[in-house]
Parts: structure tokens; C-alpha cells; sequence
């Protein structure tokens, strides 16, 4: 009689960080340089692919606003079934996995199936992309307090964000930029001062980012009139108009935009790293 038994492989759900290689953590690096298998997100930088063995196997569960590779019930069931025939799964993820990266619900799914999983932390979007943008969250003259939402979800209309944003306060909100003028709408309905500043981060952390300055009120337009697209993060505070300095290998441009940004022109940060 045969005594052994199946063995179940391991799901990792690891942050990849905002993109740069540099910013992984070192197990996170580990991990993926010695797997077999990495489902992975479209958001993850082509570089840290890179580091997978040649032999690995490299899985694209992409999600774009309303097209997704795969529905995130499948993602599970995908996970959960390699993980069953005995193959540890590295589950990659762009920033941290359980800051808007739906990590709670695959760890979920993987202890429900009896499956044994580790989550390994990731730089978020948001720090990433603020740290680069030399903007701090939260600052002794200016904010004590930050909220992250998400932009991109139903009913924004009716989502509760009355003191999140204000004097004192940062708000940083992922996935706006298909939704930017209905958040400005909503934030100025709230009460929140058109001229409140707001800086736009694209493709934080990354070679091409760029940093956007405004005013609330002129958000929608200088998404639109500098054709802003995703990955970007949306900074409202006070903390985004304190003055910062850019590196050597950085330059400031001055994007004169008129009203359409909100009565005043835009600082544009190029990064040319």
C-alpha cells in the first residue's frame, strides 16, 4: 500500500513594486528568479520578467478597464488548480497585492481549496509613484492624513468621500483617468475647493514618468489636453503645490494650458532618466 501522498504546490502572491527592477524586494527577486511558473499581471514591467528563468513558464492575465484576459474567478481557479497538481505559483502583481490588486481574494480562493499561500509585499503604486515624483503624502505642514480609493469603479456617483480630500488631508486616487472629470464633479460637489492642487503621476517610477500640476477644477481638461493614458495615480492636497526639485537628470516644463487647467498653467515633470 502506498503511503505517500500528493503534494500541493505553494501560491505566492508577490508585489512587483511600481516597475523598476530596483524597487522589488529582495524576496520578492528571489522568487521570481527561481520559478516555474508566474501568473502575472500586465501592469508588471517587462525588466522583472526578465529576470524568470528561460525555462519558466510566464502566464499574461492582463486587466485593462473592461477587458480583462481572464475574469478574476478564473485567475483563481487557474492558481488554485496548478497549485493542486503540485507546482508553486508565483502570482505577480504590479505595486502591492493587497492595495486594489484583488490579492484578497485570490488568497481567499487558495485557503478555501486547502492551498497553502504566502504574500509578499510590494511597494505600492501610490509610494512608488510619490516617492519619485518627490511629493510627500504626508507632511507636518500640510497633511496628517491619506485615504486611497479607487476611480474606476460603479456607482462613483454614490460612493461616500466626504473627508477624504481637504485642508490637512492627501487623497490619492488609482484608476481616475478614464473618470477624471466625474471625480473632480464629485469632489467639488462634496464641498472641496476648486482651487485645491492636484498633481497627475504617469507612469510613476518608470523612465517615461511624468508629473502633471493643477487645480481641481481644471483636472478633467489637463488629463485630456496632455492625453494622460494608465498607468497614472491622481494626488489632491496641499502637498502636491509644496515646492520639490528635480534631479539632474529630470527637467521642469511649464505647460501653459490657460483655463482649461483651472486659471493657471501646469508644471509638466519629463523624466529623462
Amino acid at each position: 500500500m502506498c503511503s505517500c501522498m500528493a503534494h500541493t504546490g505553494t501560491i505566492y502572491l508577490v508585489g512587483a513594486g511600481p516597475g523598476d527592477p530596483d524597487l522589488l524586494t529582495l524576496r520578492a527577486a528571489r522568487l521570481i528568479e527561481g520559478a516555474q511558473l508566474i501568473v502575472h499581471d500586465g501592469l508588471v514591467d517587462p525588466a522583472i520578467l526578465d529576470l524568470a528563468r528561460t525555462d519558466a513558464t510566464l502566464i499574461s492575465v492582463a486587466k485593462r478597464r473592461s477587458k480583462h484576459t481572464l475574469p478574476q474567478e478564473d485567475i483563481c481557479a487557474l492558481l488554485v488548480r496548478e497549485a493542486l497538481a503540485g507546482r508553486d505559483v508565483i502570482r505577480l502583481k504590479g505595486g502591492d497585492p493587497l492595495i486594489f490588486g484583488r490579492g484578497g481574494e485570490e488568497a481567499e480562493a487558495a485557503r478555501a481549496a486547502g492551498v497553502p499561500v504566502e504574500i509578499v509585499p510590494g511597494i505600492s503604486a501610490a509610494n512608488g509613484a510619490a516617492a519619485a515624483a518627490q511629493i510627500a503624502l504626508t507632511h507636518r505642514d500640510a497633511s496628517s492624513i491619506v485615504s486611497f480609493v479607487a476611480g474606476q469603479c460603479k456607482g462613483l456617483s454614490d460612493q461616500d468621500w466626504s473627508g477624504l480630500a481637504g485642508k490637512g488631508r492627501t487623497l490619492v486616487i488609482y484608476m481616475g483617468v478614464k473618470t477624471a472629470g466625474d471625480i473632480a464633479d464629485k469632489l467639488m460637489a462634496d464641498g472641496l475647493s476648486p482651487d485645491m492642487p492636484v498633481a497627475v503621476i504617469e507612469n510613476g517610477a518608470r523612465p517615461s514618468m511624468r508629473v502633471l500640476r493643477g487645480l481641481l477644477a481644471g483636472l478633467p481638461d489637463l488629463v485630456e489636453h496632455e492625453s494622460v493614458t494608465s498607468p497614472a495615480l491622481i494626488v489632491i492636497g496641499e502637498v502636491t503645490a509644496r515646492e520639490t526639485f528635480p534631479s539632474p537628470s529630470e527637467s521642469w516644463d511649464l505647460v501653459q494650458a490657460g483655463a482649461s487647467i483651472g486659471g493657471g498653467p501646469s508644471l509638466r515633470w519629463d523624466s529623462q532618466r
